[in-house]
């Protein structure tokens, strides 16, 4: 029997990390880890073969840690996947509506879940990660104490739901993307594409206008540019840039060319399939 492959996340078993591993690779090893920085690590080192790591929310925004830890990285992006990110309230079998008194969860998910907070008059409690909280509420086995975690959490832990989908937006949606040792870049001609990559600029006068100046005359529609301080100095600057295409289509090839020139050094990050549920959301 050939070894199970494995695929590593972020988090607790239960997270939104883990309930994307179990959708679209549903036949891996999901492998919890407790910080991002061990999650590459574990898939660097060769104990997991991929890895699932969240990269934008579209209420939070960007998932800060990672754009730190990607262009440092030996990893390359080859999947992104789409979550839409729902709560639950659960408490222990026993509890109700009337007996919790305080909710535990990450603190975004409580910052997400304000309006059933303050209908229940609860008080809010931090954890470190949301199955996290789920599990700690099925250890205490305290009727007064309730959780807001994903559904998974709640059936693994044993607990019962008093409230579905307490969020309080609809549109609560995380951008996951998915890592490998090595790059599996899909062919040209076979299927919308993105391409993720970092750069720096030259410390020149409109140097990042000219830089971009490339993907706009050659038709290229960048969908993400995001900039970041590099060690910590004012002066210095690098971007994280997505755009729809593949490099080796001659509108992309001709941008990436032009960009050499105002710029210190860029790195790929990765070229893969673009989720379906992009096209989904442009409608």
């Amino acid at each position: 029997m050939a070894d199970v492959r494995r695929i590593a996340y972020q988090g607790e078993p239960g997270a939104n990390s883990h309930i994307v591993c179990a959708e679209h690779y549903p036949d891996f090893e999901a492998v919890p880890c407790a910080s991002f920085e061990d999650v590459f690590a574990v898939v660097e080192g060769g104990d997991a073969d991929l890895a699932m790591i969240p990269i934008d929310n579209s209420l939070a925004g960007r998932v800060a840690d990672i754009h730190h830890f990607l262009p440092a990285s030996s990893l390359h992006i080859i999947a992104e996947h789409f979550l839409r990110i729902r709560f639950d309230l659960v408490a222990v079998p026993g509890a109700t509506l009337d007996s919790i008194r305080t909710v535990h969860s990450h603190v975004h998910a409580l910052g997400q879940c304000r309006r059933v907070i303050r209908e229940l008059g609860l008080e809010p409690v931090i954890s470190g990660d949301t199955a996290g909280a789920a599990r700690e509420v099925s250890e205490e086995r305290d009727p007064s104490m309730a959780a807001i975690s994903p559904p998974m959490a709640a059936e693994l832990y044993g607990l019962d739901v008093l409230r579905k989908d307490v969020e309080d937006e609809d549109h609560n949606t995380t951008r996951f993307v998915v890592l490998a040792r090595e790059p599996q870049r899909p062919p040209v001609g076979q299927g919308p594409v993105v391409t993720s990559f970092i750069f720096n600029v030259k410390n020149l006068p409109a140097a990042l206008y000219k830089a971009l100046g490339g993907f706009a005359t050659n038709g290229v529609n960048m969908t993400k540019l995001e900039s970041y301080m590099v060690n910590g100095e004012f002066t210095a600057t690098q971007f994280l840039a997505e755009v729809d295409g593949h490099p080796e289509e001659p509108g992309l090839a001709r941008a990436l060319e032009e960009l050499t020139f105002f710029t210190t050094d860029i790195k790929l990050l990765g070229v893969y399939p673009a989720s379906p549920a992009r096209a989904d959301a442009a409608r």
